[in-house]
């Protein structure tokens, strides 16, 4: 019965670091002004600062996909967080755009582990047929920090000002940090559970793991297009969603947020009903996976012909489609880790995950090259986003018909 209740206290301190992670990176958009003043930026400055953490964060999956696997979650997590927690309060403190890029790269790296460590975690706690419910489970959560990094974070930072906001969650993490620590343990006690160890790899053997999964088609496929669907999705989220809705469709930046906000809503829906449905109804990754990215593409090409004008609750109901039907990208971890042995599950996942973090820094810099290239008297026109809506879906579509060519790893598991 401890060990029942351990593995749950796991899984809430996990995830709790997974929501401080996503908060984090969001963060920005509501403090844009401010920072654009107190770290006296401009428009490229602020977007190198914004970039700065997805970088940061999908390099040091690179370290982390060998060790993870050989040290453990519990150190690996504990020993980046408080790296990402030094950030915060250098962030909180800065001064100047040297200052701030340096909190927003160490934030990046002390994050990088919360959702791999927190995956790896789950796969030996908790039984394997449960394993994608518990994914989607842990996306909604980080997809709450996304939210609270919105109308959460502008009360706070009204209330105390952006650098004691900051300061407030670094506290605030450090405690979580300090439970994590204490209560987190690699393995569960063998008499209740069949599931193998998180055993410790040399480093021969963790340079073999990467070799072995460079030689598997479905890891690039997936890692492909993980990289393009929550590249795209994510720089929408986190950017280019506010232009768009203010400067093309002509509404208020509040209800802009509104809708951003509702797209949040979708992928909270969406993480933990597609992992239910794959597991229990459709029993399959793959096509759970391809179906969304299909959807996904439709939407694109829906931004691309909307009409100027067009009505809030039209916008609310696609929006909110967005965030459900791209939440089936979740999938893609649960699908690598059963192609993969189980020893190799935190390092395969993290390989993955060096793609789909550095996806959103890549299309937040190249749209705006793009648009900027294409229009340069009207970045932000219509024809503009037209033409970005449009290569976004033409390069979801490549990934689509790639995904179809996939081994699917449903397993009838206990």
């Amino acid at each position: 019965m401890v060990a029942m209740s351990r593995r749950w206290l796991i899984f809430y301190i996990t995830s709790s670091n997974f929501f401080l992670s996503q908060f984090y990176r969001a963060s920005n958009a509501v403090i844009a002004n401010d920072l654009l003043v107190d770290l006296s930026l401009d428009t490229k400055g602020l977007g190198t600062i914004s970039a700065a953490f997805f970088y940061a964060f999908a390099f040091t999956q690179i370290p982390i996909s060998m060790l993870l696997d050989r040290i453990g979650p519990r150190r690996l997590m504990t020993g980046l967080s408080l790296v990402g927690i030094a950030g915060a309060f250098i962030f909180a403190s800065a001064g100047s755009m040297g200052m701030g890029l340096l909190g927003r790269i160490l934030l990046g790296i002390g994050m990088a582990c919360n959702l791999m460590g927190t995956l790896k975690l789950m796969t030996v706690w908790f039984k394997p047929a449960t394993f994608a419910t518990l994914t989607g489970a842990i996306f909604s959560i980080g997809t709450a920090g996304n939210m609270a990094a919105t109308t959460p974070m502008v009360f706070l930072v009204n209330a105390v000002g952006w650098r004691y906001a900051f300061g407030i969650i670094g506290v605030v993490n450090l405690f979580l940090v300090l439970g994590l620590y204490l209560i987190v343990r690699d393995n569960p006690p063998k008499k209740l559970f069949a599931a193998p160890e998180n055993t410790p790899q040399n480093t021969q053997s963790a340079f073999s793991v990467l070799l072995f999964l460079f030689k598997k088609k479905e890891y690039w496929i997936i890692s492909l297009s993980s990289f393009i669907g929550y590249g795209i999705y994510g720089s929408f989220q986190t950017l280019w969603a506010g232009p768009y809705l203010t400067e093309v469709m002509g509404l208020s930046v509040m209800n802009a947020g509104h809708l951003i906000f509702s797209m949040n809503v979708g992928a909270i829906l969406g993480a933990p009903i597609w992992g239910a449905l794959s597991d229990r109804f459709f029993k399959t990754r793959k096509w759970v996976v391809t179906g969304g990215l299909l959807v996904v593409i439709l939407i694109m090409l829906l931004f691309a012909g909307l009409p100027v004008g067009t009505g809030f609750l039209l916008l609310m109901l696609i929006f909110v489609s967005f965030g459900f039907f791209r939440a089936s990208g979740a999938l893609m971890y649960v699908h690598i880790k059963e192609i993969m042995p189980l020893s190799m599950a935190g390092t395969a996942m993290t390989g993955i995950n060096f793609f789909t973090m550095i996806g959103p820094a890549f299309f937040l810099q190249g749209l705006g090259i793009l648009m900027q290239a294409l229009y340069p008297d009207a970045s932000m026109g219509p024809e503009a986003f037209v033409a970005s809506f449009l290569v976004c879906a033409f390069c979801l579509l490549v990934v689509t018909v790639a995904y179809a060519f996939t081994r699917d790893s449903m397993k009838e598991e206990g």
